[in-house]
């Protein structure tokens, strides 16, 4: 079984920058691929970012590409989503998830994101 628990969410300007960071426990931390998602209010959730087990295959939704960096510490048991010029529309409550292809296997409980104008 795997724990996730984010944090580094917050309010911020718009372009301005957040280090998101979910720390996982669980011995098996490593064998999963690792998925940032995010849910603004009256919305579905949707996907942000996604990093292979090993690292070496990452993904992001077109609207943060160029502004969003996912990364992972196997070593750690953690995995961060640097979050730079960001926007009103980034606002939205943010998850990190173990996946097994294109299912979740675990949650983390969310943190916050705010931009303000």
């Amino acid at each position: 079984q795997v724990q996730l628990v984010e944090s580094g969410g917050g309010l911020v300007q718009a372009g301005g920058s957040l280090r998101l960071s979910c720390a996982a426990s669980g011995r098996t931390f490593s064998s999963y691929a690792m998925g940032w998602f995010r849910q603004a209010p009256g919305k579905e959730r949707e996907f942000v970012a996604s990093i292979s087990s090993s690292g070496a295959y990452i993904n992001y939704r077109d609207s943060v590409k160029g502004r969003f960096t996912v990364s992972r510490d196997n070593a750690k048991n953690t995995v961060d989503l640097q979050m730079n010029s960001l926007k009103l529309e980034d606002t939205a409550v943010y998850f990190c998830a173990a996946t097994v292809g294109s299912s979740v296997d675990y949650w983390g409980q969310g943190t916050q994101v705010t931009v303000s104008s």
